[in-house]
């Protein structure tokens, strides 16, 4: 059977998972398309990818969305509305998401009923996922809990510079890089709030799947300067302004860390003393009987010479196809809350086929 799918956003991350569904996967069946800007509205979906017509027109207009005969929406918007997410499920659509919802179970209490009570209303199921938050710091560990006999801690370390990501709207709107060192904090705008809370429901995750009975999640950041001015592309970092963000947090338990997610972001390319200093990636160590360490790093190509915009586009690919690959399991899940620890492994519904 084929899977009738509409994709929600058509950004960075969604325009890849728009790509897949129409050129990849026999299985899904777009059959629409939700836009923010009217410069897209009624454009048909194959124009957006830069190719031939599909037939199918994307719009701005959410109600017309909502009324259309789908098993699951792919919902990649870069703000996220709790009410439209709602509205999805109600009207009987599944949801597979990057954008938040990575452990409903941790959120609060009115979000986590309002969510269950749309499912319920519609018999359908949500899942939250992508690169980190997602796979690198919910899969990925809890595959390799497999091989273990006992956990003492479990910590992942996410070293990236932002210099080469064109999106420099979230970079300097959204993560304030830029801003004065002073003004950044957990919570210093909506956006920095919401983005702690992802990586707290992540920490949650681990913590609950794997046993840890962890009292508390804290978080907490470290801002520094940047010690000269960068171009980064139609922005100016100035000297003096946030240039490094250290975020961590930490799942605790009577006062000992159990589960820690890490991340060492920068722009410009200066990278603070004071800071460890983990391989570019994503560096992930399990403490325990055995103790393990593996380390993740994602290109366009470790073969053929690519350009760094097909190197950023990489990790756009990685974050898609981990919630479009999910989109059968999800629409067979039972209603509710799927998580990366009660699904079946999500692999490659591709794999090395072509055409």
């Amino acid at each position: 059977m084929a899977y009738r799918v509409i994709q929600w956003g058509t950004g960075a991350v969604g325009i890849e998972t728009l790509a897949a569904t129409l050129h990849d996967r026999p299985d899904l069946e777009l059959v629409g398309v939700r836009v923010y800007s009217e410069g897209k509205n009624g454009m048909d979906a194959g124009e957006l990818l830069g190719g031939a017509p599909v037939g199918v027109a994307a719009t701005t207009d959410t109600e017309a969305i909502l009324t259309l005969d789908a098993d699951c929406v792919v919902y990649t918007p870069r703000i996220t509305s709790l009410d439209d997410v709602c509205a999805i499920l109600a009207s009987g659509k599944n949801v597979v998401t990057t954008a938040f919802l990575f452990h409903p179970r941790r959120l609060p209490q009115a979000d986590r009923d309002r969510l269950l009570a749309a499912c319920t209303e519609g018999g359908t199921t949500v899942h939250g996922s992508g690169l980190n938050p997602g796979n690198l710091s919910g899969a990925l560990p809890l595959v390799l809990s497999g091989m273990s006999r006992t956990i003492d801690k479990i910590t992942l370390q996410e070293r990236a510079d932002w210099s080469d990501y064109d999106s420099t709207s979230i970079t300097f709107d959204n993560m304030s890089f830029g801003q004065p060192v002073e003004d950044i904090n957990v919570d210093a705008t909506e956006f920095l709030a919401f983005n702690n809370e992802l990586f707290t429901e992540q920490v949650w995750l681990l913590a609950d799947a794997l046993g840890a009975d962890i009292d508390e999640v804290t978080s907490s950041v470290d801002a520094v300067a940047a010690r000269a001015d960068h171009q980064i592309f139609d922005h100016v970092l100035r000297a003096g302004t946030t240039a490094g963000q250290r975020w961590n947090w930490v799942g605790v338990r009577a006062g000992e860390p159990l589960v820690e997610i890490e991340t060492l972001w920068t722009v410009g390319n200066e990278y603070p003393d004071h800071w460890p200093r983990p391989k570019h990636g994503w560096t992930l160590t399990i403490e325990g009987d055995p103790s393990m360490q593996t380390h993740f790093f994602s290109l366009a190509s470790f073969t053929r010479e690519a350009t760094m915009a097909e190197h950023v586009r990489a990790a756009n690919v990685a974050t898609a196809m981990q919630v479009l690959n999910a989109v059968p399991e999800v629409c067979e899940a039972a209603p509710g809350f799927a998580t990366l620890a009660t699904l079946p492994l999500i692999r490659s519904h591709t794999g090395f086929r072509r055409g």
